[in-house]
């Protein structure tokens, strides 16, 4: 698990995350105010709450999760290096994937600035850039 605090993620900036699935599992990538309050909940799902090979995002607002989608476009390989780039258009963040797929998903909050990012799971960070 690693938590960044206070390093801002703001409207129009990219954020770009290399990694490695360290088992089978399933890991997470949040972006919001706090563990309460999370905008986008990206979890890259290899075998975990009953799905397989499923990305779920979702947002959290005064700790209780949001709707739920899905996307079955899974690049992720267990013990092999990814790259996922976060793109915060302000009403959207634009998710590029390796494999070359995007998600989009909302901003429901409608902040223009988060400060929050939490890694989890069975994952190790390699790099982590905000520009």
């Amino acid at each position: 698990m690693l938590t960044v605090k206070n390093m801002s993620f703001k409207t129009g900036q990219e954020m770009k995350i290399t990694g490695k699935a360290t088992s089978a599992t399933g890991f997470s990538i949040n972006i919001g105010h706090n563990e309460e309050s999370v905008a986008l909940h990206f979890n890259p799902r290899f075998c975990a709450h009953g799905d397989s090979n499923t990305i779920v995002c979702n947002s959290k607002k005064g700790g209780a999760w949001q709707t739920e989608t899905r996307d079955s476009s899974f690049p992720f390989h267990t013990n092999e290096e990814f790259k996922v780039s976060i793109q915060f258009s302000g009403d959207s963040f634009n998710i590029k994937l390796s494999n070359g797929h995007n998600i989009h998903f909302p901003n429901r909050f409608g902040d223009s600035k988060f400060k929050h990012i939490h890694f989890e799971g069975d994952v190790r960070i390699h790099s982590f850039k905000i520009k």
